[in-house]
Order: structure tokens, then C-alpha cells, then sequence
């Protein structure tokens, strides 16, 4: 796959990713805990459906006895399941989104710290940019929020965290950088969301979801979480860890303005000008890049 293939599908995958707020808004009787197991339960049939036509049997037959760093991405993921969407039903999309987009600093870091890779100057200045816009929109957020947004501020911050650990534990697999060859990364998503509706199905009893918030919960499942979390598994093959986290910057813009359009949550100056930051680091080091691969 080439690279430009690769961020454009990148693209499309926090176009998928950002539909979670929106909907969730639309939700008629299923709350926090519940919304979370729900979209972790069809998630995990999505994902099961699509890996064993993938994979076969076989798929069911190694999955407990996958490598240590599949249950690492598979916890991971789970975090970020669980946590996202908890966060979600606490807090205003924005808040949400504009506290994960502290990713690519973790992710960078990370890389820097346990993968030895040395990242370009407009990949740090396109970090520290975007950076500055998302610590412009959260400390106007932190201001008027009350104790349920903070908790649920608190909550989404585990998402980074578990995001920049799961990026690259994924980018040193795919490299065949552990036992010299690569590994399968695939049941690890599988992993995750069994794991993220198992933990939430006792908090979330009893179930009240109708059959609307059933039929939006499964749309978010398969088509919000399912979909694009086996491409972004794909892309750590083609794109670097710190790259698909910049990128992922991009859920908070297209997120905050379908929650603007479609729940009436609109943002105010202050997430419009941090926004405008984190799309105009992202074009900038994308054009960049470009412009260097072809003098090349």
C-alpha cells in the first residue's frame, strides 16, 4: 500500500471513529455503562464474524494461546473501548475528544523511549502545534466544567494512554521486531472488545436499551468501532506509530462538528480556533511529507 493510500484511508478512519458522540446524543433509554457494553457486545460479533472469514476456524483455536503481545493490544483496546464511551455519557463530545488528542504526544514519546525512532522536525513541530490548540480548547473546557465532566475528563484520558501503548506495541510487532517475524495482530481487536462487554455487562444490569438505542448501538459496533479499528491495525504496517496518532487528531474535528450539526452541541470560539491548530499541524506535515517523497 502507499503511503498516500495509507493516510487516506487513516482519514476515513477518524471520519468512522468521530460518529460516536453524535450518536450516542440520539440514545433514547440505554446509559453509561450500558451504551459501553452494547457497542463492546456487536463489536465483538462484527469482528468475529469478519476474522473467522478471515482466518478460519483455526482463528477460535489459537486465540487463548496467542502471544503475550496480542493480550497486551487486546487489554489496550479494551481500555480504550470501555473508556471512551463511559466518558462519553459524562461529559460533552468535545471535552471527550479534545482530551484524547493528547495521543500523539504520548505516542511520540513512546516511540522515542522503548522503539528508538528518530521522528522528523515537522512531525515534533506538528505535535507541538497541534498540541497548543488542544491545550487551548481544554483549559477553557476545565474552567466551567463540573465534578461529573472532570470525572469523565479523567475517564477519557485513559485513552491516550492505553492508545499510545497499543500504537507501539502494534508498530514493533508489525516490523517483526519480536522473535524476528511478524505476528498477527488482528484477534487482538477481538480481544479487546470481548473483554470491554464482559467487564461492563455486570455494571450495566439491569439492560434498558430500547430497540432504537439497540439498532444505533449496533450501527456504532460494526461501523464506528469494528470497521475502522481492523484498518488502523492494518496501517501500523505502512504508517508509523506517531503519524497514525496525528492523524487520529483529525476524530476531534470531524467529531465536535457532527455533535455541532446532528445534537445541537455547538463549540464555542475557543474550540473552533483549537481545532483550526490541529487541522492546519495535521495538512502541514501531510504536504510536507508529500513534497519530500517526491523530490526523492
Amino acid at each position: 500500500m502507499s503511503h498516500t493510500r495509507a493516510v487516506s484511508l487513516m482519514v476515513l478512519v477518524t471520519l468512522l471513529w468521530s460518529t460516536a458522540g453524535v450518536v450516542s446524543r440520539h440514545l433514547e433509554a440505554a446509559q453509561s455503562f450500558e451504551v459501553t457494553f452494547w457497542r463492546s457486545a456487536f463489536n465483538a460479533l462484527g469482528l468475529a464474524i469478519a476474522l473467522t472469514v478471515l482466518r478460519g476456524p483455526a482463528l477460535w483455536r489459537g486465540l487463548l494461546r496467542s502471544p503475550r503481545a496480542v493480550w497486551v493490544s487486546g487489554v489496550c483496546w479494551s481500555v480504550m473501548f470501555t473508556a471512551f464511551m463511559v466518558a462519553l455519557t459524562m461529559t460533552r463530545v468535545a471535552n471527550v475528544l479534545v482530551t484524547m488528542a493528547i495521543g500523539p504526544l504520548v505516542t511520540a514519546l513512546f516511540a522515542r523511549l522503548f522503539l528508538h525512532h528518530r521522528l522528523p522536525v515537522r512531525t515534533w513541530v506538528a505535535i507541538a502545534v497541534a498540541g497548543a490548540g488542544i491545550a487551548w480548547m481544554f483549559g477553557h473546557e476545565v474552567q466551567a466544567a463540573d465534578a461529573r465532566s472532570l470525572l469523565g475528563m479523567a475517564l477519557a484520558l485513559a485513552v491516550p494512554l492505553a492508545a499510545a501503548v497499543n500504537f507501539t506495541v502494534l508498530q514493533h510487532i508489525s516490523h517483526g521486531e519480536v522473535a524476528g517475524e511478524s505476528q498477527d495482530m488482528l484477534p487482538a481487536v477481538l480481544i479487546g472488545a470481548l473483554l470491554s462487554a464482559l467487564f461492563t455487562l455486570p455494571l450495566a444490569w439491569p439492560l434498558q436499551a430500547s430497540l432504537h438505542d439497540l439498532v444505533l448501538l449496533a450501527g456504532l459496533g460494526v461501523f464506528q468501532l469494528a470497521l475502522p479499528c481492523l484498518l488502523v491495525v492494518g496501517l501500523t504496517r505502512v504508517l508509523p506509530a506517531p503519524e497514525i496518532a496525528l492523524l487520529g487528531l483529525l476524530e476531534v474535528v470531524f467529531g465536535v462538528l457532527w455533535a455541532w450539526v446532528g445534537a445541537g452541541e455547538a463549540p464555542g470560539p475557543t474550540a473552533l480556533t483549537g481545532g483550526a491548530l490541529v487541522l492546519g499541524a495535521l495538512v502541514g506535515n501531510e504536504l510536507i511529507a508529500l513534497r519530500r517523497r517526491v523530490q526523492a
